[in-house]
């Protein structure tokens, strides 16, 4: 998670990415001579697995570069599990040393919840058998990394970006596109070919579903690499019937009959909790899952900032009880080991 301490982005930094009435409110108060010491507390209304609060402290570390006793912060951690209006999150210290933020923070957390939320509907779903984050496509590739970290911080034990994954410490995972195997023209050859080129810690998994029956392919890449080959991907599209658990079954059996019981078999193509539990209910010998858009295509999870106290009197909007929310599970982060040099 080291890749998370950098310095914000410039937009971020210069409020450029904020909604435009926190820059007006820092403006009025400027001009007004008014900066008090507020307590703002960070919550949802949903539950999920809390995700984008290591960037969040990385942004309020940069902000907040008083270091008196009147600057504190208190959080969960990434991976946590959050009740509905639990405090995630709670800044003391001066409104315009992070108001222009509150935008970015809130952001950060939506979104990234959101997506390792969504991933641990499929880690439920499907363990012990593990999940793999394939779902970079289906989103701008600016925010990959942090969706592959999401997905890693929901529980899969993998991402298919190097960006994503070296954010969570791990090396990308990933088997080989349809293309390699349409330009090779035959399975076979695309897959001699993958295991000539690639690193020996590069896995041998071979996609199967590109040109003939995914059985007969499975033999013909299982006898020509043999004890190399580390498993078999099956990605059937819906014109064909999608991959369904009757196909596992045969896979699985027609492998073991010809002894290469060690060669794993990963499902991907349109899954989601639902699409894993049928294969789980079928006992299919799935053997990991890859899963995209049902992870990259989720729901941010809201999330709200308020103000609780200013210069130590307990306030609030109404509809909210006023002053610091009963929040034991915070813990102090130590800001100045999230700053970095400029």
């Amino acid at each position: 998670m080291g890749a998370l301490h950098t310095r914000p982005s410039r937009e971020i930094l210069s409020g450029e990415s904020a909604d435009v009435y926190f820059a007006r409110a820092d403006l009025v108060l400027e001009r007004e001579g008014l900066d008090p010491v507020v307590t703002m507390e960070v919550f949802s209304r949903q539950t999920g697995i809390l995700c984008g609060i290591d960037e969040a402290k990385n942004l309020i570390a940069h902000v907040l570069v008083d270091e008196s006793d009147s600057v504190t912060v208190e959080a969960l951690a990434d991976g946590d599990r959050f009740d509905p209006k639990e405090v995630v999150l709670r800044i003391h210290a001066r409104y315009r040393q992070f108001g222009l933020y509150e935008t970015a923070i809130l952001g950060m957390l939506a979104q990234s919840t959101g997506w390792a939320t969504a991933a641990r509907e499929c880690v439920d779903a499907a363990a012990p058998a593990p999940v793999i984050s394939f779902g970079a496509r289906h989103v701008h590739p600016d925010v990959t990394d942090v969706l592959d970290y999401a997905a890693i911080v929901g529980g899969c034990v993998g991402a298919s970006t190097p960006a994503g994954a070296r954010l969570a410490g791990l090396a990308p995972t990933g088997t080989m596109p349809h293309s390699l195997v349409l330009i090779f023209g035959d399975t076979v050859r695309a897959a001699e070919a993958f295991d000539r080129d690639l690193a020996s810690d590069v896995p041998r998994i071979v996609l199967i579903d590109t040109f003939k029956d995914e059985a007969e392919e499975a033999l013909r890449v299982a006898h020509a690499l043999g004890d190399r080959l580390y498993g078999v991907r099956l990605d059937t599209p819906s014109e064909r019937g999608r991959v369904t658990a009757d196909l596992v079954h045969e896979v699985r059996a027609r492998l073991d009959l010809e002894g290469f019981e060690h060669v794993r078999i990963v499902v991907s193509g349109g899954l989601s909790p639902e699409r894993i539990a049928y294969f789980k209910e079928a006992e299919a010998p799935v053997d990991s899952y890859a899963v995209g858009s049902y992870i990259s295509g989720a729901t941010p999870i809201d999330f709200t900032g308020d103000i609780k106290e200013i210069d130590g009197r307990p306030i609030a909007k109404r509809g909210r009880i006023p002053g610091r929310t009963p929040s034991p599970r915070l813990q102090p982060i130590d800001l100045a080991a999230w700053r970095t040099e400029d």
